[in-house]
C-alpha cells in the first residue's frame, strides 16, 4: 500500500495507540452500566414502597389508614397510618373446594393491618387470577411483606370526580406537583445508551475490517511516498562524494529535461546503482536526485519484498512499479538490494524460491520500462559483488556510481554541514578534525558531531570547544573509561606492554605516528595506544606491513624483556599479527612462495557459489604457507626483541610515566623518548603517493590503529 508522508501534526492525531482506544471503549461501556443499574444503585435507603391497585387504595382512605397523598400526574404516592401487609394471605372459601379451585383464589381483598384487625374493605370476595388470554401485563406477586408507603396509578381515561372529596372527606393531607421529566432528558435517557452501544459495535466493524484488509493487502507495496516538497534534500545537504554528485547531476537532467535526449534517440538510464561502504551517504543522494529534479520519490527496501508467502514478493514489485508509473517522471528508490537481488543458485542446495521469484519479477519490471517513461530506479548497496549478474547488465542498471569513504576535504564539508545546529567556540577548526578522523564515513562524523554537543550539554556549557570534539573522538574509537581496581603488579605489567607497543611505533620510521598511550580501561581494553595516521592511504607497502607487524608485537616482547613471562593480554595483538602475516604471504605475494594468490575470495565462499569449485592448496604447499607465515612474524619478534633490549631505558622511563600519570600524549612521548627518526628523503607518508585500490578491505579504511591489552585474553579482535 503506497503511502504519502504525513505532517507532524497528522502523525501526531495518527499515532493514537490502539490499547488507549480499547480503554476508552471500555470505559464507555463501564458508564453504559451504571447508566442502566442507576435507578437500582442510587435508590435512597427509605421505607418500602408497595404498588397497589388503584380499588385498594380507595378501600385505604375509606378505612382512614391514609395520611398523606402527593399526586404527580397520573400517579399518586403516599403513606399509610398504619402499616399494610401485601399482599393478603390466602384463605379457603366456600365456593371453591377442590385443589384447583383453592390455588386459583387470593387473600382477601383489604391488606391486613399489622397489629389491627381486617379493617374488611369492599371487595368481600378474594382476588382470583386473570383468566387465560387477559390482554395487560401481569405480574408474579412477592411474598407478603408490610408496607409504609404506596403508590397507584389514577385511571385517566375512566376519571374519578369523587376523589378529592373523598379524600378531604377523611382528613388525608394532600400535595400535588407536576411532571419534571423532560422530553429532552428522556430521549436523552433512552436513546443515549443505545446510540453509545451502536457505536462501539461500529468500531468493532470497523476494526475488524481493517485486520481483514491488512491480511488481503499484504500484496501491496508499502513504500513511502514524498512528493517535490517533501524531499527538501539537495546537492547542497551532501558532501564527501563529489564524483558521485558530478555522475547523477546527469539524473537530474534526464528528469527535468527528457525531450533534450528523446530527440537524438538517446535512452534515458533506466536503474542507477549506488555502490558503497556504509554510512558514506547512498539514501541522502537519492534523495538529493528527487529534491533538485523535483518529482515524486518512492522509498523502500529490499528486505520489504521478502515474505514468508509464495507470490507475495512478486505482487509488490509489480504493485510498486505501477505506482511509480503512475506518478512519472519519478524516483524509485530501493535501499539494501542485496536483500531481494542476491545471486541466483548460490549456497548449498538451499535456494528460496520466494527470492528468486521476486528476482525474477524485478528483473522483468526493470526490463518492462518503455523507452519514453521518465522513471529511474535507484538502489544502494555495500555488496555489490553478491547481486544477480542479470540485475547488473546493461538496460536494467546502467551505471554503478561509487560512494566512497570521504577524503580530508569531504570530511571538512561533512562536519561544516553537521555543525550547523551547533554552537561552536572560536578555537574550533574543523580543517584540523578532518585531518585526524582519517577514514571515517559521513555517519561517523555526524555521529562524532552529535557526541561533542552531548558532552558539552552535560558539562553545563553553552558552546561547543575543540576539546569536546577530542574527548568524543577518544570515546568513539577507544570506548567508555571503565574503573578498575587494579594491583600495582597489573599496573605495571600493562604498563610495560602498552610502552612497548608505543616505543616499537615511535622507533620505527615506517609506522604511523603515536597519538596518545593510556593505561585507564577503556571498553574491554586495559590499556591502549593509539596511532594516528599522517594523511590518507589508499595503498600500503611492504615496509608499512612489517612495521605493523612490529608494533603489534611490541606488547608481547616487552612482557617478556622486563618480566621474562608472558600473559594472556597479547592475544588480540598474535591474532592481529598472524591474519596480516596471513594476507601477506597467501594474497599479496610478499613472500618466498613466489607471485601466486592462495587464498580465494571469502565474499564468494560465503555466498557459496565458488565452495564447489574452491581450489585448495596440497598438503605441501600449506605447509610451506605456515612455514611463511612464521618466519615473516618470528623475523619481527626478533628485531623488536633486539629494539627493546638495546632501548630499556626509554622503555623504564615511558613505564614510569604511565604508572605515575595513567596517560601520555605525543608531547609527552616527545619529551621522555627524544625526536623521532625520519624516512631517507622524508618519506613518512610512503604510501601516500598511490592512490589506486588496496588489495584487501580489511586495510582499506584506517582510523586508527589501536593496539590494546586485551582483558583476561578475551577481548574481541578489533
Amino acid at each position: 500500500m503506497m503511502r504519502t508522508a504525513a505532517s507532524p501534526d497528522q502523525e501526531k492525531h495518527q499515532t493514537m495507540p490502539p490499547t488507549r482506544m480499547i480503554n476508552v471503549w471500555w470505559m464507555l461501556l463501564a458508564f453504559l452500566l451504571l447508566w442502566n443499574f442507576a435507578g437500582f444503585l442510587l435508590r435512597p435507603d427509605n421505607s418500602p414502597v408497595v404498588t397497589l391497585p388503584y380499588s385498594v387504595f380507595i378501600g385505604q382512605v375509606k378505612h382512614d389508614n391514609v395520611s398523606v397523598v402527593n399526586i404527580i400526574g397520573s400517579k399518586i404516592g403516599g403513606s399509610f397510618n398504619h402499616p399494610v401487609r401485601w399482599p393478603p394471605k390466602q384463605h379457603p372459601t366456600a365456593a371453591n373446594t377442590t385443589g384447583e379451585s383453592q390455588a386459583a383464589h387470593q387473600g382477601a381483598s383489604s391488606p391486613q393491618q399489622t397489629g389491627h384487625p381486617s379493617p374488611g374493605g369492599d371487595v368481600k370476595t378474594p382476588l382470583r387470577k386473570p383468566p387465560a388470554g387477559w390482554p395487560f401485563n401481569t405480574t408474579v406477586q412477592p411474598k407478603p411483606a408490610d408496607y409504609d408507603a404506596f403508590l397507584t396509578t389514577f385511571p385517566e381515561s375512566v376519571g374519578d370526580p369523587q376523589l378529592l372529596p373523598l379524600l378531604e372527606a377523611h382528613g388525608v393531607q394532600i400535595t400535588a406537583n407536576q411532571s419534571h421529566t423532560s422530553w429532552l432528558l428522556t430521549a436523552i435517557m433512552n436513546v443515549l445508551p443505545f446510540a453509545l452501544l451502536m457505536g462501539f459495535f461500529w468500531w468493532m466493524g470497523r476494526r475488524a475490517m481493517k485486520q481483514q484488509s491488512s491480511i488481503f493487502g499484504i500484496r501491496q507495496s508499502s513504500a513511502r511516498q514524498f512528493n517535490s516538497e517533501q524531499a527538501r534534500e539537495s546537492f547542497d545537504d551532501v558532501a564527501g562524494a563529489d564524483a558521485a554528485k558530478q555522475q547523477l547531476l546527469e539524473e537530474v537532467d534526464f528528469l527535468r529535461h527528457p525531450d533534450k535526449y528523446h530527440s537524438v534517440g538517446a535512452r534515458i538510464p533506466r536503474g542507477v546503482l549506488l555502490v558503497g561502504p556504509p554510512g558514506t551517504g547512498k539514501t541522502l543522494l537519492a534523495r538529493a536526485v528527487a529534491g533538485e529534479a523535483g518529482v515524486p520519490f518512492f522509498s523502500t527496501s529490499g528486505s520489504e519484498f521478502v515474505e514468508m508467502f509464495v507470490g507475495v514478493g512478486a505482487s509488490r514489485v509489480r504493485d510498486l512499479f505501477d505506482k511509480a508509473k503512475e506518478a512519472a517522471p519519478a524516483i524509485l528508490f530501493i535501499d539494501e538490494l542485496d536483500a531481494v537481488g542476491r545471486r541466483r543458485g548460490a549456497g548449498l542446495g538451499n535456494v528460496n524460491d520466494e527470492r528468486e521469484q521476486t528476482l525474477n519479477q524485478l528483473l522483468v519490471e526493470m526490463d518492462g520500462f518503455d523507452a519514453h517513461e521518465s522513471v529511474i530506479v535507484i538502489a544502494a548497496t555495500n555488496r555489490a559483488d553478491v547481486l544477480d549478474p542479470a540485475l547488473l547488465r546493461p538496460g536494467r542498471f546502467d551505471r554503478q556510481v561509487f560512494v566512497d569513504l570521504p577524503d580530508v576535504r569531504g570530511r571538512e564539508g561533512i562536519l561544516r554541514i553537521h555543525t550547523r545546529g551547533i554552537q561552536l567556540s572560536s578555537n574550533v577548526d574543523l580543517a584540523v578534525l578532518a585531518g585526524i578522523t582519517i577514514g571515517m564515513s559521513g555517519a561517523q562524523l555526524a555521529n562524532l558531531c552529535n557526541e561533542a554537543a552531548l558532552i558539552t550539554a552535560g558539562k553545563g556549557l553553552e558552546e561547543v570547544r575543540q576539546a569536546d570534539f577530542e574527548a568524543a573522538l577518544d570515546k568513539l574509537m577507544l570506548g567508555d573509561v571503565r574503573p578498575l581496581a587494579l594491583d600495582e603488579k597489573t599496573r605495571r605489567v600493562i604498563a610495560y606492554h602498552e610502552s612497548g607497543h608505543a616505543l616499537v611505533a615511535w622507533l620505527t620510521p615506517d609506522a604511523d605516528p603515536v597519538h596518545k598511550v593510556t593505561i585507564v580501561p577503556h571498553g574491554q581494553a586495559l590499556g591502549v595506544t593509539e596511532q594516528r595516521p599522517g594523511a590518507d592511504q589508499y595503498n600500503f607497502p611492504e615496509s608499512y606491513l612489517l612495521s605493523r607487524l612490529a608494533v603489534l608485537l611490541g606488547g608481547r616482547t616487552a612482557e617478556e624483556v622486563v618480566f621474562g613471562e608472558v600473559t594472556t593480554g597479547a592475544e588480540n595483538d598474535l591474532v592481529e599479527a598472524t591474519r596480516l602475516a596471513r594476507h601477506m604471504v597467501t594474497s599479496w605475494g610478499m613472500s618466498k612462495l613466489g607471485l601466486v594468490a592462495y587464498q580465494e575470495s571469502s565474499q564468494n565462499r560465503f555466498l557459496g557459489y565458488e565452495l564447489g569449485r574452491e581450489h585448495l592448496p596440497s598438503e605441501q604447499r600449506a605447509a610451506q604457507i605456515d612455514q611463511e607465515i612464521h618466519r615473516l612474524i618470528e623475523g619481527r619478534h626478533q628485531s623488536v626483541t633486539s629494539l627493546l633490549t638495546r632501548e630499556r631505558r626509554k622503555l623504564d622511563l615511558l613505564a614510569a610515566c604511565l604508572l605515575e600519570q595513567e596517560i601520555a600524549d605525543h608531547e609527552k612521548i616527545n619529551e621522555l623518548l627524544g625526536p623521532r627518526p625520519q624516512l631517507p628523503g622524508d618519506e613518512t607518508g610512503a604510501a601516500q603517493g598511490s592512490h589506486g585500490v588496496s588489495p584487501v578491505a580489511a586495510f582499506r579504511a584506517i582510523t586508527t590503529t589501536l593496539y590494546s591489552t586485551s582483558m583476561q585474553g578475551h577481548r574481541e579482535s578489533k
